[in-house]
């Protein structure tokens, strides 16, 4: 758990220019930003610092104690603010320096030109926060490359219809197409659908000194022991280390930003492994701490100044958290497909990406040929639901499906609603004896249509590919997720939003926000990609307001 690189030690009474919260998508590129811009940063993350050494494939490890996740954590969970909120883990992020880009599938597509502006092209569906974005794709696309060439995205330009202009090509190819991906393709085509070469944050060639990937299956949910997953902690990380001027702390829990009489942060109060506090004094403060944790610390750091949190003068702190829609599917096969191996996904359509309000739903998503279960997953999960559980034909059901299965995995928006949202849990303490997260969420109907919307067409994908046998897992409330958007949205009012375009908080001048909370929708799912291009931007945005003396 040492860092790779040999790495400054800045004292606690010294004032950093930016001490940054969080290491994951959007922190890890920050650190490496605003260091190698000259400024002396300190990131803050709540899990240990593992590097490749530390990876492998033991799944029981990975999914009963969960060492890269937030598991275990103390959280609650209710679907309506007048219920009463039951212990329950129902957001689940990356707990590590490199946060959940280090075990995340690795789907990495940009948002499209409609994300960002269908408040105004579609229309604003009753009882919703629907808005545009104050930002635009074009206002994106540079950082988008970014991501592309600097983290490491395989793809193909070109081969999707519907992609908005990319600026340059991917700067390696796309991953070798897999069985799914054939099927998938072949049923997608004989339907009149657009499958195209998955963008991957996962090398299918050396890239920036770093190996192509080894094909070992183990991508979802595991660190990757070659290097070749575009994580922070592969990509941008050793870059931040390298500089000299970043230091990352781990096993650091951070638990409030203070603020001075004037209402400027003066940096925040994190504990140690072993539960000492400390404050990290800092010129300015960036939140990166996930879509859930951000306003959770927002809300925990209320003063006389600021009594309903940090930052919320607008009471719209926690709000319009979106989880994105989803649906799963799967279909057996006459001939083995070996889908365990290599990467979850290498063929997608996005035939549905922008749907029209006429038709009855509003929003759209996408879907992908997958195969993300591990045995132990599969055993557990990966069967159909009517299928033997136990006994010897339980064992001949594993036999013949591990094999001959494929799933589809349909992906959709999420409209959002200020009734689901991260709060504070007036009863449940976390291990620090402070309030903890209490999720409240209920999907909107749009949302529970559109899924069900894309599942038939799936199932209709798998039937047009030859499938003997399809099943589909119920679609229902969520109770859980991984994507965590929304809660801090960036806008251009000060009454409806938390951060301005620039990322910085309304309220707080030298207070900055930048991950999946500054979301203002909820895309199609996979916001990994966004989340990226949104942290390069605002790097190049601090760092002008820093260098003009203007935080």
């Amino acid at each position: 758990m040492t860092p790779p690189i040999q790495q400054p030690k800045f004292a606690l009474k010294d004032k950093v220019d930016f001490v940054v919260v969080g290491s994951g998508a959007a922190g890890g590129i920050l650190a490496k930003e605003l260091s190698s811009n000259g400024f002396k940063v300190v990131v803050l993350e709540q899990g240990p610092f593992l590097t490749e050494k530390d990876f492998g494939h033991d799944e029981y490890l990975n999914f009963a104690h969960g060492p890269l996740v937030n598991h275990g954590q103390k959280q609650s969970f209710r679907q309506t603010e007048q219920e009463v909120a039951k212990p329950a883990l129902a957001a689940l992020y990356g707990k590590m320096v490199g946060g959940g880009s280090v075990h995340f599938t690795a789907n990495c597509w940009r948002f499209h030109e409609i994300d960002f502006i269908e408040a105004s092209k579609k229309g604003v569906p009753a009882g919703t926060g629907m808005a545009d974005w104050p930002i635009t794709y074009a206002d994106l696309e540079p950082y988008y490359t970014k991501v592309d060439w600097e983290v490491g995205i395989s793809g193909q330009v070109g081969t999707n219809p519907f992609e908005p202009y990319h600026s340059k090509p991917y700067p390696v190819p796309p991953m070798p197409v897999k069985s799914s991906g054939v099927l998938f393709e072949r049923g997608a085509k004989k339907l009149g659908y657009h499958p195209f070469p998955a963008p991957l944050a996962v090398l299918s060639q050396p890239h920036n000194n770093r190996n192509a990937c080894m094909h070992c299956g183990f991508c979802e949910f595991f660190g990757c022991e070659m290097g070749a997953k575009s994580s922070t902690l592969a990509s941008t990380i050793p870059v931040a280390l390298k500089t000299g001027r970043c230091e990352i702390r781990p096993f650091s829990t951070v638990t409030r930003v203070e603020t001075d009489e004037h209402g400027r942060a003066t940096g925040v109060a994190y504990y140690d492994q072993n539960k000492a506090e400390h404050f990290q004094s800092a010129r300015a403060v960036v939140l990166a701490a996930n879509g859930a944790e951000t306003p959770r610390l927002l809300l925990l750091s209320a003063t006389k100044k600021f009594p309903n949190g940090l930052a919320n003068s607008s009471g719209m702190v926690g709000k319009y958290l979106m989880f994105n829609s989803a649906s799963f599917l799967g279909g057996l096969f006459e001939h083995p497909l070996n889908d365990y191996k290599t990467v979850a996904v290498t063929r997608v359509i996005h035939d549905f990406y922008e749907m029209d309000p006429k038709h009855g739903i509003y929003g759209g998503g996408g879907m992908d040929a997958r195969f993300d279960l591990t045995p132990i997953a599969f055993a557990q999960a990966g069967l159909p639901m009517d299928a033997p559980k136990w006994g010897s034909a339980y064992k001949a059901a594993l036999r013949q499906y591990y094999a001959n299965t494929m799933y589809i995995l349909t992906h959709g928006t999420s409209l959002p609603l200020a009734t689901n949202n991260i709060s504070l849990d007036p009863t449940l303490k976390d291990d620090h004896g402070l309030p903890a997260m209490r999720v409240t969420y209920k999907d909107h109907a749009d949302d529970l249509n559109l899924q069900h919307f894309l599942n038939d067409r799936a199932m209709e994908v798998l039937d047009a590919a030859g499938a003997q046998r399809k099943w589909t897992y119920p679609i229902g409330e969520q109770n859980f997720a991984v994507h965590l958007l929304g809660t801090c949205r960036m806008g251009n009012d000060p009454k409806t939003s938390v951060i301005n375009a620039d990322h910085r908080a309304h309220d707080v001048p030298n207070l900055f926000l930048c991950d999946g909370s500054s979301f203002v929708t909820s895309g199609r799912g996979q916001p990994t990609m966004t989340i990226m291009a949104l942290a390069f931007r605002a790097a190049d945005r601090m760092t002008a307001l820093a260098k003009r003396g203007e935080i």
